[in-house]
C-alpha cells in the first residue's frame, strides 16, 4: 500500500504558475498526475513509468513533471496556467499510461483554480 499526500494547490491568475508536490509513503516505480475537471472524468496530465514520461497534448510545453528519489516526491510545474486547467489534481503511483484506471494509488486530491 502507497500513502500519497498532495500540496501546492491554490488559486492563480490566467498565466500564472504554480507547483505541486506529492510525498509518497515509498518510492513507486510508477507515478504521476491526474485531474478532474468539473463535470468530466479524471484525465491524465503527467505520468512516469519504465523510463517513459507521457504529458497529455493540453498541458505539453506548459507542466513538466519532476522527482527527487531520496525525499519520496514529485513535483507537477504547471506555468501559462489557463483557465481550463482548473481542476482537482491527484497524485497517483502504481500504473502507466494516461488511462485513470491503470493506476493504482491515489491521492486526495488538491483544488487548482485559474481565473481569468
Amino acid at each position: 500500500q502507497v500513502q500519497l499526500v498532495e500540496s501546492g494547490g491554490g488559486s492563480v491568475p490566467a498565466g500564472g504558475s504554480l507547483r505541486l508536490s506529492c510525498a509518497a509513503s515509498t518510492s513507486p516505480y510508477a507515478w504521476g498526475w491526474f485531474r478532474q475537471l468539473p463535470g468530466r472524468e479524471r484525465e491524465g496530465v503527467a505520468v512516469a513509468y519504465i523510463g517513459i514520461t507521457e504529458y497529455a497534448d493540453s498541458v505539453k510545453g506548459r507542466f513538466t513533471l519532476s522527482q527527487d528519489n531520496a525525499k519520496k516526491t514529485w513535483y507537477l510545474q504547471m506555468n501559462s496556467l489557463k483557465p481550463e486547467d482548473t481542476a482537482m489534481y491527484y497524485c497517483v503511483a502504481g500504473g502507466y499510461g494516461l488511462n485513470p484506471e491503470s493506476w493504482n494509488y491515489w491521492g486526495q486530491g488538491t483544488q487548482v483554480t485559474v481565473s481569468s
